[in-house]
């Protein structure tokens, strides 16, 4: 679908409350579909191309936050869906709270998972402009080989491969042109612990028990911040447990569904 400036790449299927799901980085909406073929029986599920990902145009140069919140909302207009349930996973996540802290009044319930809220140090904003120009230079192949037993953990490499094919492709898949727009709006996007802190709306925090990029405890201090939250950790996961254990990932977000 044309929307503003780019082609948005999206899958929508299903009837009922809607729910946006956004990708983290530098994967795409597949990896979204174990949720979606779930959901879609009583829900309608709604999973886009980021800007810069999978099958979305691609724009170099530079993603700031807002940019990746205008175009959901431009898509959610396009639909005629005035508020959504936002799920979003690491990256995705931290979408989702930019399009809180924007648009709150578009926003029927969060799902946080795998993420954080807090703005980057300087080192850490650095060290992504350092990995955007890395790609730029070398293509994802190699970032791709180094973070897989990071994005899955160790030993979900090992005992399930076809999701470890999976999320390796889509990270070579991945334009190195948007990841590194991506990383560099993820530089500098701003800090959401204080509009979190004002959510009014539910809100599930959800995160693999052995993420090494966003541990428990991170998720725990996230759920500290955002009034009357629930917190969901799935046993045996990393990083995307949505793939790792999708039924037991899907499990926790149907029963937060349930009491939307």
């Amino acid at each position: 679908m044309r929307v503003d400036d780019i082609d948005i790449a999206y899958d929508d299927e299903g009837d009922g409350l809607p729910v946006l799901l956004v990708h983290g980085h530098p994967f795409s909406r597949s990896m979204w579909r174990p949720q979606v073929d779930r959901l879609r029986s009583r829900y309608r599920v709604i999973a886009p191309d980021l800007r810069g990902y999978g099958e979305t145009t691609v724009v170099p140069g530079k993603t700031p936050w807002a940019v990746f919140a205008t175009d959901l909302i431009a898509l959610l207009d396009r639909l005629d869906v005035d508020r959504a349930v936002l799920c979003g996973l690491s990256m995705g996540g931290q979408i989702v709270m930019e399009l809180h802290r924007a648009f709150p009044s578009r926003v029927r319930a969060l799902v946080l998972a795998d993420t954080f809220p807090e703005a980057d140090t300087p080192d850490a904003a650095e060290a992504r402009r350092t990995l955007a120009a890395r790609v730029r230079r070398e293509g994802m192949g190699p970032y791709a080989d180094e973070v897989l037993d990071k994005m899955i953990s160790p030993r979900n490499v090992v005992t399930q491969p076809a999701v470890a094919e999976h999320v390796l492709g889509m990270m070579r898949g991945t334009s190195p042109e948007g990841a590194a727009a991506g990383w560099r709006g993820r530089a500098e996007r701003p800090d959401y612990v204080d509009s979190l802190s004002r959510a009014t709306v539910p809100a599930l925090v959800i995160v693999g028990e052995d993420d090494e990029y966003t541990p428990v405890t991170v998720a725990e201090r996230m759920h500290a911040t955002i009034p009357a939250s629930t917190l969901a950790v799935i046993p045996g996961a990393g990083h995307l447990p949505n793939l790792e254990r999708p039924r037991e990932f899907t499990d926790a977000l149907e029963r937060f569904l349930e009491g939307v």
